[in-house]
């Protein structure tokens, strides 16, 4: 019987390349996503490219009745979920403290911590049933160490690390493996969700360096997953080879 992976925030980014990652390695899968269009566009691709089974669930991490209600509607076959990639994260603006937005604070918030809360829950009350799983977390250097304007999103970051090791410890009577995955600058839609759709700017992040892609983080949590089961690959911190700490990046002169 093939192996399920759900991957949150699959419609684009990481997300979308652990998802292919994961079909291509025969898993069956459960993404989720806000976007729909994009789930079952990237559900009939995997179907046709790798003959797997794909569950689209359509759900927004923030809100923790639509998480339960959907992932609990699953039937039984579809929640013997072997491997768990929280992928869903956002950052909202690039303001000093003073100048933040509520909104934006909320939205932060709501989808890195809480929504990872929300859908952990669920899902490891699964793992914690067959006394086996494998949880990735999706970090950030962000949660390794604060820099300039990062303010609310380094502290959901900081938080995401926090989770990790206390779902590691949590966790551990069950034989649930437990990763954190830090990356680096990685070129996805991350920064034109943080500017709002400003594309020109959203840009201007990853010129003048070689950034990380989608694919060079679905390899390593492929690569972390795929370990013997006496293996846990507690914490990995990954950056383009350009990139030192979070706001020291060597670019090349024009």
């Amino acid at each position: 019987m093939a192996q399920i992976a759900l991957v949150t925030g699959a419609t684009s980014g990481i997300g979308e390349a652990c998802a292919r990652i994961f079909a291509e390695q025969k898993f069956n899968l459960i993404i989720t996503g806000r976007r729909t269009q994009r789930l079952e566009k990237l559900s009939d691709e995997l179907k046709t490219a790798y003959g797997v089974e794909v569950k689209a669930l359509t759900l927004d991490v923030r809100d923790c009745s639509q998480v339960q209600d959907q992932l609990n509607s699953l039937n039984e076959s579809w929640k013997k979920v072997d491997v768990l990639v929280n992928n869903a994260g956002l950052s909202q603006g690039l303001e000093p403290i003073q100048n933040g937005s509520f909104q934006d604070w909320d939205t932060m918030i709501d989808t890195n911590i809480k929504g990872l809360l929300y859908v952990t829950k669920v899902v490891s009350a699964w793992m914690i049933d067959q006394m086996s799983g494998h949880i990735v977390n999706l970090g950030s250097i962000a949660g390794k160490e604060t820099y300039a304007n990062g303010n609310v999103y380094c502290a959901t970051k900081h938080a995401v690390d926090s989770l990790n090791k206390a779902m590691r410890i949590d966790l551990l009577p069950y034989n649930i493996r437990v990763t954190g995955i830090h990356p680096g600058a990685v070129e996805t839609e991350f920064s034109e969700v943080r500017f709002k759709g400003d594309k020109e700017r959203a840009k201007k992040v990853y010129q003048g360096f070689d950034p990380l892609t989608a694919r060079d983080i679905a390899e390593t949590i492929w690569f972390a997953v795929s370990r013997p089961a006496h293996v846990n690959i507690s914490d990995l911190l990954i950056m383009p080879t350009a990139q030192a700490t979070a706001g020291n990046i060597k670019k090349m002169t024009e």
